[in-house]
C-alpha cells in the first residue's frame, strides 16, 4: 500500500470515530537514537519512553534531513504503538514514530508544542 504523502495529496476514503480509536497514538520521549548505516534510505534508530505502562520501544525513522542525531534524545514524539513489530534491514521497530512531508518531501516530527506526560494518548 502506498500512501501519497504530499500536501497536494486527496484526502483518504471516510471512517467512523471508532476505526479512529483503534489507532494508539501515544507521546513518548526519545532517550536514545543511533546512527542505522544498514537502512536503505537514510535513517536513525529509536529508543523512545512512552512510560510505566508501555515502556521503551523501538522505531526506525527517516529523519535525518531535518534532525540531527544529537539534538533527538529529550525530544517528544508521537507515534503508533499498537501496530505489530516490524523487520527494517537487521533492526525491529516497535512503533511507527509519526511525521508529515515538509516542502521537499522530507519528514518533519509531529510533537506537542508543550511538554506532555510520557505515554499520553492523542483523542
Amino acid at each position: 500500500m502506498h500512501v501519497n504523502h504530499s500536501a497536494d495529496a486527496p484526502a483518504e476514503a471516510e471512517i467512523t470515530f471508532d476505526e479512529f480509536l483503534k489507532v494508539d497514538i501515544r507521546i513518548g520521549t526519545i532517550i536514545h537514537a543511533e546512527e542505522f548505516p544498514e537502512a536503505r534510505n537514510p535513517a536513525f534508530k529509536l529508543q523512545i519512553d512512552f512510560g510505566e505502562t508501555i515502556g521503551v520501544k523501538k522505531s526506525c525513522a527517516q529523519i535525518v534531513t531535518n534532525y540531527p542525531i544529537d539534538e533527538l534524545p529529550g525530544r517528544q514524539v508521537a507515534a503508533v504503538v499498537n501496530f505489530p513489530p516490524r523487520q527494517i534491514g537487521p533492526a525491529m521497530s516497535e512503533v511507527l514514530t509519526l511525521g508529515f512531508a515538509d516542502g521537499q518531501g522530507e519528514v518533519v516530527l509531529f510533537a506537542p508544542d508543550v511538554k506532555v506526560p510520557n505515554g499520553s494518548r492523542l483523542f
